[in-house]
């Protein structure tokens, strides 16, 4: 035990090879006063491998019992103990427990930081050969049909590459929804198993991947598909309205550069009527 006020760590754990543990994690493993651990069966096979003897307190900490065990976790922190948090795979909080931790922990002043390590987010993202340098990570899908289709329609229009992750009994239907929001040809990249014996990164379309994964996919699933592309994305009334102006500085007669503005953007042309008038201060009128 320590003196004073205790410590939270957030320890990143190998999302697949145990080889990518770095002596760090071994080390915060080791002497931690506390170790609160997603799967306490996996905490056991990863210090196996490591070679390593944790001589602090285990505790299981997963969404069933994470509200109620953060106020535990605290107490050993204000007590002057070394909390350490690690889950599966991966950074705690990113789809995983430790937010409320964290949260907590910030609250009565505990000080937090992290051992880093490997990032299923960032790995696929890397691999998936589609744009790096803007993107989102949006975590699991709903499971209800109903409620994925109005998420992935908010994400229409997103313009960063997007990352997912997902269940592979669920990945079909999924990868199904995703075409019908997004095109059956937004490129899409799965990555299954990652930096484990059989990983594997699928890529092409949408609707194509999901005609393969209806035939069975195995094992951790991280989805990325490319962001929209800006000329699809929606104009609004005054996006209208300057486009019209644009033709008809450049000589184009307003009624027939509200007709051109309509079919070049794919909106109806009583839409684009109304933003004119509406960039104008005049109220439409009711169609006859």
């Amino acid at each position: 035990m320590s003196e004073g006020v205790g410590r939270l760590v957030l320890a990143g754990t190998p999302i697949g090879d145990p080889g990518d543990a770095t002596p760090k994690l071994a080390r915060a493993l080791a002497e931690a006063d506390v170790v609160a651990a997603e799967d306490t069966r996996r905490l056991r096979r990863l210090t196996s491998d490591l070679g390593i003897t944790v001589t602090g307190r285990v505790t299981s900490y997963f969404e069933g019992n994470e509200r109620q065990r953060t106020d535990e976790l605290v107490q050993a922190l204000t007590e002057g103990l070394t909390v350490l948090v690690v889950t599966d795979a991966g950074m705690p909080s990113v789809s995983d427990p430790g937010y409320r931790l964290v949260a907590a922990a910030i609250e009565a002043g505990i000080p937090v930081t992290a051992v880093p390590g490997p990032s299923a987010v960032l790995t696929a993202l890397a691999l998936s050969g589609l744009p790096v340098d803007r993107f989102c990570f949006e975590g699991f899908l709903p499971r209800k049909a109903g409620e994925r289709s109005r998420r992935l329609d908010e994400l229409k229009k997103e313009q960063r590459t997007m990352v997912f992750f997902e269940a592979p009994h669920r990945l079909a239907v999924s990868l199904e929804a995703m075409a019908e929001a997004f095109g059956p040809d937004r490129r899409t990249a799965v990555c299954r198993e990652l930096t484990k014996t059989y990983e594997e990164v699928k890529r092409g379309g949408a609707a194509e991947l999901a005609k393969w994964a209806a035939e069975g996919v195995r094992g951790e699933i991280t989805v990325v598909v490319s962001g929209a592309d800006p000329a699809d994305r929606e104009l609004g009334p005054a996006e209208l309205a300057a486009e019209v102006a644009a033709d008809e500085e450049a000589g184009t007669p307003r009624k027939q550069a509200i007709a051109d503005v309509a079919k070049r953007l794919g909106v109806p042309k009583r839409t684009v009527y109304d933003a004119v008038l509406a960039a104008r201060g005049d109220q439409p009128k009711a169609p006859r």
